[in-house]
């Protein structure tokens, strides 16, 4: 699959109007989202609040190229996904998307250069170009001393530079992060943002996380709160206020 979008545009996601129904039984139809449309900037932090059954694990699932909408649509890097078929969206996965999960998700069997050098395994490299490759992110991630080490010789922290190199190998466009910190203990997950950070001024990379942390949110550029299925509210970095626990005044969830 070639790259479609060869003009610069500063909007690298939309979400028009997007519905999710899930249909229970014969007649019973559940409404995950309500008509969400959201641009993100190119290169922007972006983070997603909502409560459990609010919709923001569907919306995330939206823009990750996981999952279709009900009606509507949605723009990742000038490709329409809607219009794309199963082997489409894979190679959009592959090559547009890295993903960051809360549990880490490494294959426990594997050391940290193999965990990592998967993807690139995925996308076609050979695999001494793919280790190769694997080895350089590990390095940029602190972690250049561990490559040899199984995920349960390393620390929490250290598994989840491990998902982070992972997620960046294959030199994606946007990183989808769900809820990175909320294994970890306070000053390691004050480590892992401001690793994100570094990350995304050195690579240029959209970052969209879901997050209660309030030390995440304060990193942010945007943040979009989702409620009921669609978009409560969105707010820019300067409009909106974290003190510790609360968000304008609200308690975290």
């Amino acid at each position: 699959m070639s790259e479609q979008n060869t003009q610069k545009d500063d909007i690298i996601i939309r979400t028009h109007n997007i519905t999710k129904v899930y249909v229970l039984g014969a007649v019973e139809k559940v409404y995950a989202l309500r008509g969400i449309s959201v641009e993100v900037k190119r290169g922007e932090y972006l983070s997603i609040l909502g409560p459990s059954g609010s919709g923001k694990s569907t919306f995330f699932n939206m823009v990750g190229a996981l999952d279709r909408p009900t009606e509507g649509h949605v723009m990742v890097d000038g490709y329409n996904l809607q219009t794309l078929n199963q082997k489409q969206l894979a190679w959009i996965r592959c090559h547009k998307m890295g993903y960051i999960f809360q549990q880490f998700n490494l294959i426990q069997t594997m050391t940290a250069l193999e965990n990592v050098a998967l993807p690139r395994i995925f996308a076609g490299e050979k695999p001494e170009d793919a280790r190769e490759q694997a080895a350089e992110i590990l390095k940029v991630v602190g972690l250049g001393h561990r490559l040899t080490h199984l995920p349960s010789q390393v620390s929490g922290g250290q598994q989840q530079r491990i998902a982070i190199a992972r997620a960046l190998v294959n030199k994606p466009s946007i990183i989808l992060a769900d809820e990175p910190t909320g294994n970890l203990d306070l000053k390691t997950g004050e480590e892992i943002i401001a690793l994100l950070g570094e990350m995304k001024e050195r690579f240029g990379i959209t970052i969209i996380t879901a997050t209660h942390d309030m030390k995440m949110l304060s990193a942010s550029d945007t943040v979009v709160w989702i409620k009921d299925g669609r978009a409560d509210r969105v707010a820019h970095k300067g409009e909106f206020n974290v003190s510790i626990g609360t968000i304008d005044g609200k308690t975290l969830a």
